[in-house]
């Protein structure tokens, strides 16, 4: 078993779980969209600004975005601790695998500062 400090939850089970629960919350946000294009063909910006400046749909795209940042640490992890390992890439494994993950968490937290700013205007 792999047991690393950037692991998201340090349980194999609270991992699984939040990769199904933010997949669901995903799969949800976008048969919403989905939908809401297929009910209001020809949009424009001003349907689609009218729909995002309500608090409900910012709020439930913030939700999809968690779920994304989630989604996506608890996905990378897994690669990371699967391939990067000292049998695969020899003896710098550890070090090559913790760079690797500080630069996914990096990149997760800047999409999910510039999505807030997106949604909410700051």
């Amino acid at each position: 078993m792999v047991t690393n400090v950037t692991n998201f939850s340090r349980s194999g089970l609270y991992d699984w779980m939040a990769q199904r629960v933010s997949a669901v919350v995903l799969a949800a946000y976008f048969i919403f969209l989905i939908g809401y294009m297929v009910a209001n063909p020809g949009l424009g910006y001003a349907e689609w600004h009218g729909l995002f400046s309500h608090n409900a749909m910012r709020i439930f795209s913030l939700l999809a975005l968690v779920a994304l940042i989630v989604h996506a640490w608890v996905g990378m992890w897994t690669i990371t601790t699967d391939y990067l390992t000292p049998m695969a890439i020899g003896r710098w494994a550890t070090g090559v695998r913790f760079l690797v993950q500080a630069a996914c968490g990096v990149l997760q937290f800047v999409v999910f500062v510039w999505g807030v700013q997106i949604l909410w205007g700051f």
